[in-house]
């Protein structure tokens, strides 16, 4: 969606740089500085039940949430969990996250865990836009998170289509400045959203286990989360979903042996390693 935004813009003309662009710098630091006195902040909005009848409880997500919460703190983040939240509640404790001095903070990191359809999220009685949230912490609504990382995880439904996957041969594959500097960002970089599936489609959950997303990003991230970057490990959890989960549901075949795929939208300016941190668990 975002590729065929930026390609429409260009084609149609609805922005026009007359001057050709300016460059105004070139020593930006490469990778985000995670060495400040704090990880950071990490909020997760666990929905299991809702007051829309005709949302299904979400069996699961439990187990998402209490495991995706021992590998945050890992990582050293401050973790707060948020059970069935009406919308304005979910408003109140973000609108408190982003008013807090994150000036000794890495970065922020906020999941949210719920049915979704078609660019929306349900809260316990009504759905919204990530939008919403994502206006909270742009760089003038939380100056003291400006220029840091600010990643999203979205376990929620894109749609109600399904993927019945393409079988393929197996093969092996090869492959082969100075942050002290002053300069202007855009008030939307250095936002991550990563999605548990692609636009229009389902996303899949196992009712003993979790999710197939938030359990792949689950364990990516103990694996590798203080070694590889982030885009690295997010295009693994792309692989740890895509090959190794399919549905098991013999009693319905339009949804029995479907597949899924993340996808993930990143307004990052540099690479983010996250690097050590003491557990917050000790």
């Amino acid at each position: 969606m975002t590729n065929e935004f930026i390609n429409r813009s260009f084609i149609t003309g609805d922005s026009t740089d007359v001057a050709g662009g300016v460059t105004v710098g070139s020593g930006f630091a490469r990778e985000y500085n995670m060495n400040h006195k704090n990880r950071g902040l990490a909020l997760i909005f666990n929905h299991e039940f809702f007051k829309i009848p005709r949302l299904k409880t979400r069996l699961g997500t439990n187990v998402d949430a209490e495991e995706l919460s021992k590998t945050f703190k890992k990582l050293g983040f401050d973790v707060t969990v948020h059970k069935d939240c009406k919308w304005q509640k979910i408003r109140e404790n973000v609108e408190k996250a982003a008013a807090l001095d994150h000036t000794d903070n890495d970065c922020l990191a906020i999941a949210i865990l719920s049915h979704g359809e078609h660019g929306c999220i349900y809260a316990n009685d009504i759905q919204y836009k990530l939008d919403i949230i994502l206006h909270y912490f742009t760089d003038k609504m939380c100056p003291t998170l400006a220029g840091k990382p600010k990643l999203f995880f979205i376990q929620a439904c894109q749609g109600y289509l399904v993927d019945g996957g393409m079988m393929l041969n197996k093969c092996r594959t090869e492959t082969d400045g100075d942050s002290s500097m002053s300069y202007t960002i855009p008030v939307h970089a250095d936002f991550l959203i990563s999605y548990s599936t692609i636009p229009g489609y389902t996303s899949w959950r196992n009712v003993g286990k979790g999710s197939w997303y938030i359990q792949s990003l689950i364990e990516e991230l103990n694996s590798n989360g203080k070694t590889n970057d982030l885009l690295t490990m997010l295009t693994f959890v792309s692989q740890r979903v895509a090959i190794d989960f399919e549905s098991n549901m013999p009693d319905n075949p339009i949804a029995d042996r479907q597949k899924q795929i993340p996808c993930f939208t990143s307004m990052l300016t540099r690479m983010l390693h996250f690097g050590y941190k003491p557990n917050r668990t000790e």
